[in-house]
């Protein structure tokens, strides 16, 4: 991972905590979320986990502005994510990058990042045809800032390469990137392992700690991949069935009775041993029975 963009090393001072407040969220009658409550502290990595069908996705929706709550708030600051469209949202400095890639194959890995200096550009659309130069001086500097983040994410060499050929994990870089080239307070990363292998799996591990140390942004992550969850993360809730069921430390969220019995079954289902193993803190996470849900 090369030098990042900016460095921080700390927390930046203007990043308040996200609040989330008694949130429920209801499609007809189904509740999707049902009075859930977290905050995500400023400059930290939070991870959202739980089986399939716990609510996560719904929860990330939320923050992202494209769910309404139909009880509760979602603070981050003095503004309220619950009432904001999303590209309000990206206005104050929230950026997600997503599960599925949402990126144009066909163009190049650089015009897909400059896409995430939109909202930032200030120069009109006259002025940018024309080529004034004040359209042309701002053009420069968000090439120069495209291209440091491109770097970051080791993809300096890649910037005028098509995004449609290359690999996944390059892909799923690209999808992070353009999220950084919008200059986030808070990053959402949607799944941002989801379909790589072991090699990718630990270079994008690196970089989101890279991001959270380096830019001094929290990070609020959704993933399946325990390990990874486990080894990045300051601190996980847990949703099972829409609830929050645990909200801890790695450590402490791992040894929950609680979110044993959502992994792996109710207890009558789960030999002694089976149990000691999934609540020890030592163990690898992801060689837990049932926690790849």
């Amino acid at each position: 991972m090369t030098a990042a963009p900016g460095a921080a090393e700390r927390t930046r001072p203007d990043l308040p905590p996200v609040e989330v407040e008694h949130v429920s969220v209801r499609f007809g009658a189904i509740t999707a979320l049902s009075d859930v409550s977290f905050t995500v502290e400023p400059g930290t990595i939070h991870a959202i986990i739980g089986p399939n069908g716990a609510g996560k996705s719904t929860m990330f929706n939320v923050l992202s502005g494209v769910y309404k709550a139909a009880e509760g708030q979602v603070r981050f600051g003095d503004a309220r994510l619950d009432q904001m469209r999303p590209f309000q949202i990206a206005g104050i400095g929230v950026a997600r990058a997503f599960q599925n890639i949402a990126l144009s194959g066909t163009q190049s890995v650089a015009e897909n990042l400059m896409l995430g200096r939109h909202h930032l550009t200030k120069a009109g659309f006259i002025a940018a045809g024309l080529r004034l130069p004040r359209a042309t001086r701002e053009g420069k500097r968000h090439g120069e800032r495209v291209a440091e983040i491109a770097e970051f994410l080791e993809l300096g060499d890649k910037l005028h390469t098509p995004v449609g050929v290359l690999s996944y994990g390059d892909q799923k870089r690209v999808e992070v990137a353009r999220a950084l080239c919008t200059e986030p307070r808070l990053l959402l990363l949607d799944e941002p392992v989801a379909g790589m292998n072991a090699e990718e799996t630990s270079r994008m591990a690196e970089a989101i700690l890279e991001i959270r140390s380096a830019l001094g942004i929290s990070v609020v992550l959704v993933e399946h991949d325990m390990g990874m969850v486990m080894s990045l993360a300051d601190r996980v809730t847990v949703l099972d069935f829409g609830r929050r069921i645990a909200d801890g430390t790695p450590a402490e969220v791992q040894a929950d009775p609680e979110v044993i019995r959502a992994y792996l079954g109710s207890g009558d289902d789960i030999s002694p041993s089976e149990t000691a193993d999934a609540a020890a803190p030592g163990d690898h996470p992801s060689e837990t029975p049932g926690m790849h849900s």
